[in-house]
C-alpha cells in the first residue's frame, strides 16, 4: 500500500510500505477515505532529522476487516479515530483523559501505522473508533475529519480556559487550532472573543466562526490593544494555540488577575514563560494534549445537523500522491489546511 513517510526536514515522500494488517484481536483494518496534515506535522518538517518516519494522526475510514474480540465496529462501518488510540477501559479512558491511556497508541509511533496512507491497522478499536451513520462519501466528511483533532482540540483549549456564558476570550493563534477555538469559544457562549492573528484570510475566516474582534499585530502592541478593547482590565480566558515561548508569554500578559489560560498549542520551548505573573495574578494555566475521544461524542450532534461547520478551515484539498506539496503549502502559509483525499 502507499504511504507518507518523512525523512527528513522538507523531505515528505509517499511510497510503498507493507500493508496495513490486523496484528491483535482487538485491531480493526480502517480503509482511509480522508486524512490531513495538521500544523503540528509542520515542527517535523522544519526540523526531522532522525530515522524515516510514518505520518498523519487524522482520518476517517471504512472497516475492512476486524479482530475476534472487536464488538463495537463492523466491517462496513465508516468511523472517525482520534489522533491517539485508547483501550476506553483503564482509569484514565473512564476519566475522560485517554490521552494518557495505559495503553496509548500514537500513529506512526512504535511501528504504528500512519494516517496519511490508504490503510491503517487501528489498535484498541473498541475504545478508539466512532461509528458515523453517513456514508463515506458525504458532503460532512471534511467537518467530520476535525473531531479527529483540530476541532476537538480548539474545543479542549476553551474547555481547559474555562470559557462560558459572558466571559471575555482571547485566542492567541490564526491557524486550525485557533479558528476551531473560536468556534469552540462561541458554542460556549462567550460574550466577546478576540482573534490574535495577522493573516488577514484566517482572520477572516475567524470572524464568520465568531470572533468579535480581531488583533493583528504581536507582542507589546497586541497587549495593548487587548487592554484597549477590554477597558484595561483583560480578559478571563486566553486559549493559547501556538506553543511558542512569545505567544504565551502574550498570553500571560492578556489574561486578567483571576483568569484562565488553556494552552494546547505544542511546547516549542523549555522553559515556563510567564511563570511569575501567573503566580503573582492566581491566573490558572490548564490544558495540554486534547483528548478528542472524550469530545467527539458531545460535538457529533453540531457537526452533524450543520450547526456547525470546522471543516472550513480546509482550503486545499491533494491527493496522496500530493501529500508532499500539501506539507509545503501550509509551510509556506499557502493553506491552512491541507485535506487529503
Amino acid at each position: 500500500m502507499r504511504a507518507t513517510l518523512m525523512y527528513a526536514a522538507g523531505d515528505v515522500r509517499v511510497e510503498d510500505v507493507p500493508d496495513a494488517s490486523i496484528a491483535n484481536p482487538t485491531d480493526a483494518l480502517v480503509r482511509v477515505t480522508r486524512s490531513c496534515i495538521c500544523g503540528s506535522d509542520l515542527w517535523p518538517y522544519k526540523s526531522h532529522a532522525g530515522d524515516a518516519m510514518r505520518m498523519g494522526h487524522e482520518f476517517i475510514g471504512v472497516v475492512e476487516d476486524v479482530g475476534a474480540e472487536v464488538s463495537t465496529v463492523k466491517k462496513g462501518d465508516v468511523v472517525v479515530a482520534p489522533f491517539v488510540a485508547s483501550d476506553g477501559s483503564c482509569v484514565f479512558c473512564r476519566e475522560g483523559l485517554q490521552t494518557s491511556c495505559k495503553n496509548v497508541a500514537f500513529w506512526g509511533m512504535g511501528g504504528n501505522d500512519g494516517g496519511q496512507g490508504e490503510a491503517v491497522c487501528v489498535p484498541h478499536a473498541d475504545g478508539t473508533l466512532v461509528v458515523l451513520d453517513v456514508p463515506a462519501d458525504d458532503a460532512l466528511m471534511p467537518s467530520l475529519l476535525t473531531l479527529s483533532d483540530v476541532f476537538s482540540t480548539g474545543h479542549h483549549a476553551a474547555v481547559s480556559a474555562r470559557v462560558e456564558p459572558g466571559k471575555v476570550v482571547a485566542v492567541v493563534g490564526d491557524g486550525a487550532v485557533g479558528l476551531c477555538g473560536v468556534m469552540a469559544a462561541k458554542r460556549l457562549g462567550a460574550e466577546q472573543i478576540i482573534l490574535l492573528g495577522r493573516h488577514e484570510d484566517r482572520t477572516n475566516l475567524g470572524r464568520e466562526f465568531g470572533a468579535t474582534d480581531v488583533v493583528a499585530v504581536r507582542g507589546k502592541e497586541a497587549v495593548a490593544e487587548v487592554e484597549g478593547l477590554t477597558g484595561g482590565d483583560g480578559v478571563h480566558c486566553v486559549m493559547e494555540c501556538v506553543g511558542e515561548e512569545a505567544s504565551f508569554a502574550t498570553a500571560t500578559e492578556i489574561v486578567r488577575p483571576g483568569g484562565t489560560i488553556g494552552r494546547v498549542g505544542v511546547p516549542q520551548f523549555k522553559a515556563m514563560a510567564g511563570a511569575r505573573p501567573t503566580f503573582l495574578h492566581n491566573v490558572t494555566v490548564a490544558g495540554g494534549i486534547a483528548p478528542a475521544r472524550a469530545y467527539i461524542e458531545e460535538l457529533l450532534p453540531d457537526v452533524l445537523e450543520g450547526r456547525l461547520q470546522p471543516g472550513r478551515v480546509f482550503d486545499r484539498t491533494v491527493a496522496l500522491e500530493e501529500t508532499a506539496d500539501g506539507y509545503r503549502a501550509m509551510s509556506d502559509r499557502e493553506a491552512i489546511k491541507v485535506l487529503i483525499a
